[in-house]
Parts: C-alpha cells; sequence; structure tokens
C-alpha cells in the first residue's frame, strides 16, 4: 500500500475528492514525516503543526458537506519564508527578521486559503534569497535529499528539500536567477518559473523588483500545473501583476509532442563554458527521449551566456542594494558575512550603468523573441555541475556561476527544471524547458510527455533509517 507521503499532489487530490483519503490522514503523515526527517535535512525554519490541523479538519468537513473547491483542497503545502502569513514571522533566514511578524497574507496565500488548501509550514533558504548555505545564522541551511553532504541548491533550499522527501506536497518558491529551479535540479523534483507578472508578488520580501519570480516546486510536472493554476491570477495591488485570463494550465498534458519543434541550445555550455560530463550525457539522453517522442529539434544560437548573467548580475546587485540600503547603515553586522558581500556590491554600480543594463535587458529579449520563431519551445541545461558538497564553501560559489538560468529571468519568459536522470555518485541532474510568454501549458506538455517517458519524477529519495545529526 502506498503510504499518504509517496502519493503525488494530484494523487492525493483525487483520493481526497473520491473521500478514500482524508485531509487530516495527509496532514498527519506529513506532519510524522517531518518529525522524523527534519532534524537531518534542515527543511523547515518554523512548522505550524496546531494551526494545520485545525485547516485539515475544516477541509474536511467541508468535502464532507460538498463543498469540494478544487484539487488543492486539503492538500498540505510549504511556503520558502519570505512570504508572508499573518501573524507568524517572515525570518527570510535572517538575524535582521528574527522578530518579524507579518499583518496580512501574502497575495498567493490568500489564493491558497481560498482553494482550502493547509499550510504545514515555512521553509529554509539562503540569507534574503541570495548569500548561501552557511553555519552564521541561526538556522542551519538545508540538506540535499538524496545525500546530506550535498547542496540541495539556492536560494528555496527548503521548499525542495521538503517536497522530495514527501514533507510536504508542493511549495512554493521565490526565483530571481534561478532559485526555483536551481533547487529543482539538484533535488530530483519539478521547478517553474512562470511568466513575469503571472503570479503575484504582494507579500514576498523582494530581492530584485525586475527579475523576481514566484514559481511552484512540487515533485510531478501535472502538480506543478495544480499548484500554479491555484496561485496565478491578477492581483489589483502588484503593478506588474498581467491582466488576462489564465485559461487551464493543465490543457496539454497528456497531448503526444509528435511534430512539435523544439529548440536547443547547446552553445551555454559547449561554447559559452564547459558543462560536467554528466550533466551533457544526461541532457544527450534527453534528447534522443524528444525525438523518439517525436519532436523535431533544431539547434538555435542566442548572445552569449556572458552577455546574460552580467546584465542580470548588474539589475540584481543595484535592485538589492537600493532594497538593503537602510539595513546596510544601520544593522550590517545582522548579516551573514556572504550576504553582506553579494549584496553591499550593488552600492558600485553607477545609475548609468543600472540604465545600460536595463537596455542591454531589452535587447537580449529581442533575440530570445528573434530566436522563437518558428519553435514551440526551447531546452538547454539548468546546471553544469553536479550538486557539490553542502560545507565546501569555493565550491557552491562557483555553483552559481555555472549555469544557464538567468536568460529567462530577464526575458521574463517561463522555463521549467525537470530531471534528466542521475549522477554514478546518486545525485540528480537536469535541464531546462522554456518559451514564450504564457505559454506555460505549452511548456506543461512538453515536460509531463518526458517526465511520463523517463520515469524520473517517480523515483523518490532513500530514506534514512536512523538519523545522527
Amino acid at each position: 500500500m502506498t503510504a499518504p507521503t509517496d502519493l503525488t499532489l494530484a494523487d492525493a487530490a483525487r483520493d481526497v475528492a473520491a473521500r478514500k483519503i482524508s485531509p487530516i490522514e495527509l496532514t498527519r503523515a506529513a506532519l510524522d514525516r517531518i518529525a522524523a526527517l527534519e532534524p537531518a535535512y534542515n527543511a523547515f525554519i518554523t512548522v505550524t503543526a496546531e494551526t494545520a490541523m485545525a485547516e485539515a479538519k475544516r477541509a474536511e468537513s467541508a468535502i464532507a458537506a460538498g463543498r469540494y473547491r478544487g484539487p488543492m483542497h486539503g492538500i498540505p503545502y510549504a511556503l520558502k519564508d519570505l512570504f508572508d502569513v499573518a501573524g507568524l514571522p517572515t525570518t527570510c533566514h535572517s538575524n535582521l527578521r528574527a522578530d518579524h511578524r507579518a499583518a496580512a497574507d501574502a497575495f498567493v496565500v490568500t489564493k491558497l486559503r481560498e482553494a482550502g488548501a493547509v499550510l504545514i509550514g515555512k521553509t529554509a533558504l539562503h540569507e534574503f534569497a541570495t548569500g548561501g548555505p552557511t553555519m552564521d545564522l541561526p538556522w542551519p541551511p538545508a540538506r540535499n535529499p538524496w545525500d546530506r553532504a550535498a547542496h540541495p541548491g539556492g536560494s528555496s533550499s527548503g521548499a525542495a528539500t521538503a517536497v522530495a522527501l514527501g514533507m510536504a506536497f508542493g511549495a512554493l518558491g521565490s526565483d530571481t536567477g534561478g532559485s526555483v529551479r536551481n533547487p529543482a535540479t539538484c533535488c530530483g523534483i519539478v521547478g517553474l518559473k512562470p511568466t513575469y507578472g503571472l503570479v503575484s508578488r504582494t507579500g514576498a520580501f523582494p530581492l530584485s523588483f525586475s527579475l523576481d519570480h514566484v514559481g511552484p516546486l512540487p515533485r510531478t510536472v501535472e502538480d506543478n500545473a495544480i499548484l500554479l493554476q491555484a496561485v496565478a491570477g491578477h492581483d489589483p495591488t502588484d503593478p506588474t501583476s498581467a491582466r488576462r485570463d489564465i485559461g487551464d494550465l493543465r490543457g496539454g498534458i497528456g497531448r503526444d509532442i509528435k511534430g512539435l519543434r523544439i529548440g536547443v541550445i547547446e552553445h551555454f555550455f559547449r561554447e559559452d563554458a564547459e558543462a560536467e560530463a554528466e550533466q551533457v550525457a544526461a541532457f544527450e539522453q534527453a534528447l534522443a527521449t524528444l525525438r523518439d517522442l517525436g519532436a523535431e529539434l533544431r539547434l538555435v544560437k542566442l548572445p552569449p551566456l556572458k552577455a546574460w548573467s552580467d546584465c542580470g548580475r548588474t539589475l540584481l546587485q543595484a535592485e538589492a542594494f537600493a532594497i538593503h540600503e537602510k539595513d546596510l547603515q544601520e544593522r550590517p553586522q545582522d548579516y551573514a558575512p556572504i550576504t553582506l558581500g553579494k549584496i553591499l556590491a550593488g552600492a558600485f554600480i553607477a545609475a548609468s550603468d543600472y540604465i545600460k543594463a536595463q537596455q542591454w535587458r531589452a535587447a537580449l529579449a529581442q533575440a530570445f523573441t528573434q530566436a522563437m520563431q518558428g519553435l514551440d519551445a526551447v531546452v538547454t541545461l539548468s546546471s553544469f555541475t553536479v550538486p557539490c558538497r553542502v560545507d565546501d564553501v569555493a565550491a557552491v560559489a562557483r555553483t552559481y556561476e555555472r549555469h544557464c538560468r538567468m536568460p529567462f529571468n530577464l526575458t521574463g519568459t517561463p522555463a521549467i527544471a525537470v530531471p534528466t536522470g542521475f549522477s554514478a555518485g546518486g545525485l540528480p541532474l537536469g535541464m531546462q524547458i522554456a518559451t514564450r510568454a504564457f505559454e506555460e501549458p505549452m511548456l506543461y506538455r512538453i515536460a509531463h510527455a518526458f517526465c511520463a517517458a523517463t520515469g524520473l519524477t517517480e523515483r523518490r529519495p532513500p530514506i534514512l533509517q536512523s538519523i545522527d545529526t
């Protein structure tokens, strides 16, 4: 018999709707899994056990009374701890926010409450969604679910770890330069950076106003679409929120991809940089799978990866410094050194350089638009490296320079990270699929067909039989 925590979000939702399992059972199972594994993996900052059980009981009563709200009703989920939940701290994994309490819910939290979802807790991240794994903070860094010694990716690290281990059926993270897709790749789950403006950022502590995206982190492609459907939509309080009909984001799931035209961006990791052999080999096998499924593949050339990385770094650092300037002046000692160094770099970016970067960004986005002509999607690597040791500071720092996720933050177009296999050491490998703005259903169609053919999202990390913290 399948344990409740081994169910996908979609399967759990179907079982809840059919009254085969109750929200109370799901929530108890998730809390039991957290109690058993959290000491080893540090996925959570706050576990909301009492309120989660209360929400689960309300969901069960509503469903019993015939008031079923949809596939998130009664489903336990987690939040990266930069989203506000009324009455709870929003720590951003930082000393500066240790005493903070949110006055109101973030927009996405309100949407999930309306959907009847059950908040199980708030998860670890890199301080203020930057920095990196460090012991210089009140909460230890999250660990990789496939190997506790390995880096789980950042900055939405705890969210990905919690989902991969069955502590939650899905989670929300934020992605400024890859912070949903990086942990998804490192932890072997499915992470989407949606189109800029599709999901409101109201109530999410910002890192970079023009690059931040809110994205779902569940185990499977269908789960991802369910969670995105629940949180997407126009928010009049967010000036960047898109006014458009969302439609059925799951509409393409289950359709074949025969005849779809998919561009392959290889120069990012063959010419502009050199990816590790295991990542490249898994990507090549993924391309073979897409061909076997009937997709037509062709090489695509974009501006060099360095152009995207330099442009994105300039915007991110300048905007992050503007957000943190007051605290940097008054409380610099309360930042972890790794975070302080990254954010302070923005103090040395001239206004003229920032304006030029915005102009540069427009040109890069136009290049992507032109490259997409005649294509349904593009594919490329996510990370260039296999997850390194989480305690190897230099190696972790290098991983944040060895990826090609920033291009899609600059374009604001959707990109999804899916598993492509495992390294010889048993660590996940992955790729990205990207397309035009607001074409998430196309991404889900391709990603679902690929994952169904490979079965990679069905694999689960080994569960520790004993915990030595």
